[in-house]
């Protein structure tokens, strides 16, 4: 055992593999890691943070990160007689072990942000895969693929000054030619990298198959452990793909996004997954209501699910759910939430800017952010 949660995931023999959350704009919020961690879900990700916008705007702050975790020691005063005695008394919260990724094209916004959130979290990880347009214009995600240098030194300006008790880790996408690869994964394992995440395609790509046997190269190049991510849409993708390759992670996004109980075994969304998410606090409707579109895809006949997907407020949305599938015991301040969202201004938080309606179809909400994460 190590003094880090996240090394000592990977370091566990009795562990095939780390099962991980993969990093989702909008939807790895604090709400979702809470479910996923009930279907054994090991390691979680934050949505990804800007952080130019994390370090200069509190907004940005309390509306982009949130979090109950950690083991919290509180002290307060006890008056005996005259006498006032310290009480130290401990908080175990359940949001860890926990990556928050950050989005920079600087090694100074990076450190910064980092510094400031990382007594929240076990690490923090730099997005260098994102192939959105508005990214690539900024040098953002996977614009950085171009410009290692920027990579490297944001690696090694936080390592000189992360606690060792941290992590800190790349996600980054596959370059055009395998030996490119593994020679940008080797060159940022040398900075000093925890481990490093490998989605399977190019920044180009968008369907095809994962490049698995890249990704299986990249493995055994590197003494870092590797996490892959694509594809993985049940259990047993990941089972199959980690023999394949022998990366020590499999991450999942739209797989998990669908299926809270994948890591579980189960094939569909359990129906106790959707009763644990109706007894989870929520903050916001919108946010509420597509998770559900999400879980309840292959739950509801094509004329519910179709109806279902038009609900505009919580309190419908719940009736709809204890009629159609026997839920019961619901949270109640979930029948009243609101459509609030907050935020930031700026060309990032435009791009992931919620409607107030949500598609028929779950795979439009998908396909509008496909190429953010899975």
């Amino acid at each position: 055992m190590t003094n880090n949660p996240v090394i000592d995931l990977f370091d566990d023999p009795n562990k095939k593999f780390v099962k991980i959350c993969a990093p989702m704009v909008r939807y790895s919020r604090l709400q979702f890691r809470k479910l996923i961690r009930m279907y054994e879900c090991d390691l979680c990700f934050t949505p990804m943070i800007m952080a130019d916008c994390y370090v200069k705007s509190a907004k940005a702050r309390a509306h982009e990160f949130q979090t109950d975790t950690g083991l919290f020691k509180n002290i307060c005063q006890v008056q005996i007689k005259f006498l006032f005695i310290k009480v130290f008394f401990f908080l175990y919260l359940d949001d860890r072990p926990l990556i928050v990724q950050f989005g920079a094209n600087n090694s100074s916004d990076f450190v910064n942000a980092s510094n400031l959130i990382i007594p929240y979290c076990d690490g923090v990880d730099l997005n260098c895969g994102c192939p959105q347009r508005w990214a690539l214009n900024e040098g953002y995600g996977a614009q950085l693929l171009k410009n290692p240098e920027i990579i490297k030194d944001c690696v090694r300006q936080l390592r000189n000054h992360l606690p060792t008790n941290k992590t800190i880790s790349v996600k980054l996408r596959l370059l055009d030619d395998h030996r490119q690869s593994v020679d940008l994964c080797q060159q940022i394992e040398a900075t000093g990298v925890s481990f490093i995440t490998v989605h399977g395609r190019t920044a180009l790509q968008k369907n095809e198959p994962i490049d698995q046997e890249c990704l299986k190269l990249i493995n055994e190049s590197v003494s870092v452990p590797v996490i892959l991510n694509g594809d993985i849409k049940n259990l047993s993708d990941a089972i199959t793909m980690q023999e394949y390759t022998g990366c020590r992670g499999m991450m999942s996004a739209r797989g998990i996004l669908h299926n809270p109980g994948l890591f579980a075994g189960y094939q569909n969304t359990p129906l106790s997954a959707v009763q644990d998410w109706l007894n989870i606090k929520h903050t916001n409707f919108l946010w509420f209501h597509h998770h559900l579109v999400f879980m309840c895809e292959r739950l509801l006949p094509k004329t519910a699910r179709k109806t279902f997907n038009q609900l505009r407020t919580a309190s419908d949305v719940v009736s709809f759910l204890e009629d159609q599938l026997h839920i019961s015991n619901v949270l109640p301040s979930n029948r009243v939430l609101g459509k609030e969202l907050g935020g930031t201004s700026g060309a990032y938080y435009e791009n992931i800017a919620v409607e107030d309606t949500v598609s028929s179809q779950p795979e439009d909400i998908v396909d509008s952010i496909i190429n953010l994460f899975d």
